[in-house]
């Protein structure tokens, strides 16, 4: 036992802690130069007004919800500050592939290493169906990463059409970061 205890106990004869020697360095979850590609499910919604449905009936205001699918691409100069383009598509009838394209101005603001990291987004985009029209939006959302390169998303923001009355829209994907 004295053979055993006399190597281990010289290791550390320079005034070493034994802790600090046995950890190690864990990963940052959320990372400066960082490239991320998302593939996420979308839905919009919007409303609109029923005008005379009848002689005595008063204006209507009907909900319109449209689900898609899409991709998008981000780059995080810094841990806080980064850019990104989106487009996606949704079940119109009769419209392009691409339903919408935009890109953003994101700031995200990790919360440690708890995987966890809320974020805000601004920007504006072009539309390609219906009214073939600019649009500036804004929102917000959480992402939640498992390791440092998967992770789930979530977000919502509202769009302000140049030609259209504004509407919401929300995004659920995952994100995979390089």
């Amino acid at each position: 036992m004295a053979a055993l205890l006399v190597p281990t106990l010289a290791l550390y004869a320079d005034g070493t802690n034994i802790n600090q020697s046995l950890s190690y360095e864990q990963p940052e979850i959320y990372r400066a130069n960082e490239l991320s590609v998302d593939a996420f499910g979308t839905a919009s919604e919007n409303e609109y007004t029923l005008e005379h449905l009848g002689v005595s009936s008063p204006q209507t205001t009907k909900k319109n919800t449209q689900w898609g699918a899409g991709a998008g691409v981000n780059y995080f100069a810094t841990h806080y500050l980064g850019i990104g383009g989106e487009g996606y598509w949704q079940n119109d009838h009769d419209q392009p592939f691409v339903h919408s394209a935009s890109g953003n101005l994101l700031l995200r603001l990790p919360l440690g290493q708890s995987g966890f990291a809320p974020y805000a987004m601004g920007g504006g985009g072009h539309q390609f169906d219906g009214g073939k029209y600019w649009f500036g939006q804004a929102g917000g959302g959480l992402e939640y990463r498992f390791c440092a390169n998967v992770g789930l998303f979530i977000d919502a923001r509202m769009v302000w059409p140049d030609e259209t009355k504004m509407y919401g829209v929300a995004r659920a994907g995952l994100r995979f970061s390089f």
